[in-house]
C-alpha cells in the first residue's frame, strides 16, 4: 500500500519510518525544504533512539522517500496521514488547527484518487468534521473517508511503542475507512495488537483523555511526595504500595519536578478549552495544570533552600544536570528545567548545565545558562548540583571526582536516582523528592531528605 505522511516532525517521521518497515511504500512530505534536504542526506531533525538506522534501512530498500511536493507525494496514495503540529494557540490555550486545515485544503485540491485521509495529529473533538467539510468543498469528485488515528508514542521509546502498541485506536464513520485502516495496520495483526474501532469523535477525545489521565497520575504522586516530606514517609514505598494494585498500576508514579514535553502541557490545556466550550468543566484537570505549573518553580526554590535560602543563595553557582523534559530525547518543550533555571536566575544564582542531547535546543530558551561539554565541567566550582533529567549518564557519576571539583558536595536529586545512604557515606548533603525527614518510615528506610556527613 502507498501511504503519504504529511508532516515530517516527530510523529510523522517515526510513523512513516515504521510503516515503511512494515513493507508499505511511504512518502514523507514537509514544506520545510531544509528539513527534507537533511533527511535526504540521512540527517535526523530530532533525536530518537534507533530512528536514524530505521530511516536509513528503509530509504535503502526504496520503501521510504521524502519530498516537499504534496501533489506528487499524495498521488496514488490510499492512505494520507495528516501529522502536522497542533501547538497551543497563543493567547487562549486552544489547539492551533491552522496547519491541519491548511493540509486538508491542499490535499483536497490535489487528490486524484479514492483515499482515506487520516488525522494523526492530536486534535480536539470535532476537528475531523471540519476536515471532511474542507475536503468535500474542495474535491467532491472522489470517494474519501476522514479517519482519526491518534498516536500514543513515548519520546525515547517511540519505535517500540509503534511496533508493539498497547492498542490502536481508529475513529471511522464508514466501511471504506475501516477497511483501508485494517490494511494499513495488517502487519500488527501478527503481534495481536488490539485495534479498537470507535466513532471519529470518540477517537479524538480518547487521545486527550489518555494524556490528561497520565498527567493526573504524575501530579498526584508529586503531591504525595510533598506530603511524605512533611510526615516522614517515603514516596517510592508509597508508589510501590499503590502501584501493585492492578486497578492503579505502577506506571507514571515516579515523583519528580513535574511533567513537560510536547504532549501533556498542550493537551491538558486543549482539553480544558474543549470542556469550557461545551460547558462541561473538568475540574480535576484544571487542578492538575495549576499544580504542575507551580511545582516547577517550587523545585527551583528547593535548590535555593539547599544553598542556604534566598539571602545566602545570591551569587552562588549551581550545576544543572539534564535539561530535556525526559531522557532519550532532545525535546525541551515545557521542560521543568526552564522554570527551574529561571527561578535560580531570579534568586541571583548562576547556572552551568550539561545535557547529552538537549543543549542545542535549550540554549535559546535559557540564554542565561552556561552550557558545558560534560557533567564534570558543569559541576566544577558549583555550590550545589541539581539532577533534573534522569539520563543514564548521570546514574553512576564519580562521587569522589565531584567532591574534588565542586565547591560544596550538595546534590539535589529531583528524580530520586541515588540512594541516600550512598550519598551520605560519600560525604554529601543530599536532598531528594518525597523521602521524608521524620517519623517511622524514615527510621526504617534511613532516608533523611538532607543530611551532611563528614567525609
Amino acid at each position: 500500500m502507498k501511504i503519504a505522511m504529511v508532516g515530517s516532525g516527530y510523529v510523522g517521521l517515526v510513523s512513516g519510518a515504521c510503516f515503511a518497515d512494515f513493507g508499505h511504500e511511504v512518502v514523507c512530505i514537509d514544506k520545510d525544504e531544509t528539513k527534507i534536504q537533511r533527511l535526504l542526506h540521512g540527517m535526523m531533525p530530532i533525536y530518537e533512539p534507533g530512528l536514524a538506522e530505521l530511516v536509513e534501512s528503509n530509504v535503502a530498500a526504496r520503501r521510504l522517500s521524502f519530498t516537499t511536493d504534496l501533489a506528487e507525494g499524495i498521488a496514488g496514495a490510499q492512505a494520507i496521514f495528516i501529522a502536522v503540529g497542533t501547538p497551543s494557540r497563543r493567547g487562549d490555550g486552544h489547539a492551533d488547527l491552522s496547519y491541519v486545515y491548511a493540509v486538508a485544503q491542499e490535499v483536497g485540491e490535489h487528490l486524484s484518487n479514492d483515499a482515506v485521509i487520516v488525522t494523526k495529529s492530536t486534535v480536539p473533538v470535532g476537528t475531523g468534521d471540519e476536515v471532511e467539510r474542507i475536503l468535500r468543498e474542495c474535491n467532491p469528485g472522489h470517494r474519501f473517508s476522514v479517519v482519526s488515528n491518534p498516536e500514543f508514542l513515548r519520546e525515547g521509546a517511540a519505535i517500540g511503542d509503534f511496533k508493539r502498541p498497547d492498542r490502536i485506536v481508529i475513529g471511522a464513520e464508514d466501511d471504506f475507512g475501516r477497511s483501508v485502516m485494517r490494511e494499513v495496520y495488517r502487519p500488527l495483526f501478527l503481534n495481536e495488537s488490539p485495534i479498537l474501532f470507535v466513532s471519529r469523535r470518540s477517537s479524538e477525545l480518547t487521545k486527550y483523555a489518555a494524556n490528561a489521565f497520565l498527567a493526573v497520575k504524575i501530579t498526584f504522586i508529586n503531591e504525595m511526595a510533598d506530603l511524605c516530606e512533611k510526615v516522614g514517609g517515603n514516596v517510592q514505598d508509597v508508589a510501590r504500595g499503590i502501584g501493585l494494585d492492578n486497578r492503579i498500576g505502577s506506571k507514571f508514579l515516579h515523583a519528580g519536578p513535574g511533567y513537560g514535553g510536547s504532549c501533556f502541557p498542550k493537551d491538558t490545556l486543549a482539553l480544558l478549552k474543549t470542556a469550557e466550550d461545551y460547558d462541561s468543566p473538568v475540574r480535576i484537570v484544571e487542578a492538575v495544570v495549576k499544580v504542575n505549573d507551580a511545582r516547577k518553580r517550587a523545585m527551583g526554590r528547593k535548590v535555593v533552600d539547599a544553598l542556604g535560602g534566598a539571602e545566602e543563595a545570591r551569587g552562588k553557582r549551581v550545576a544543572m544536570l539534564g535539561l530535556t523534559f525526559k531522557p532519550n530525547t532532545d525535546d525541551m518543550r515545557d521542560s521543568p528545567s526552564i522554570a527551574i533555571a529561571q527561578t535560580l536566575a531570579d534568586a541571583g544564582v548562576t547556572v552551568a548545565a550539561y545535557d547529552p542531547e538537549g543543549m542545542e535546543q535549550a540554549q535559546p530558551l535559557m540564554p542565561q545558562v552556561d552550557m558545558k561539554q560534560d557533567p564534570y565541567a558543569a559541576i566544577e566550582g558549583a555550590d550545589a548540583i541539581v539532577l533534573v533529567t534522569e539520563w543514564d549518564a548521570f546514574r553512576a557519576l564519580d562521587l569522589g571526582r565531584i567532591k574534588a571539583i565542586a565547591k560544596a558536595p550538595v546534590l539535589v536529586d529531583l528524580r530520586n536516582v541515588y540512594k541516600p545512604e550512598h550519598l551520605r557515606e560519600a560525604g554529601f548533603t543530599y536532598l531528594s523528592v518525597g523521602r521524608g525527614t521524620s517519623g517511622k518510615d524514615n527510621a526504617a528506610s534511613g532516608e533523611p531528605a538532607a543530611e551532611t556527613v563528614p567525609a
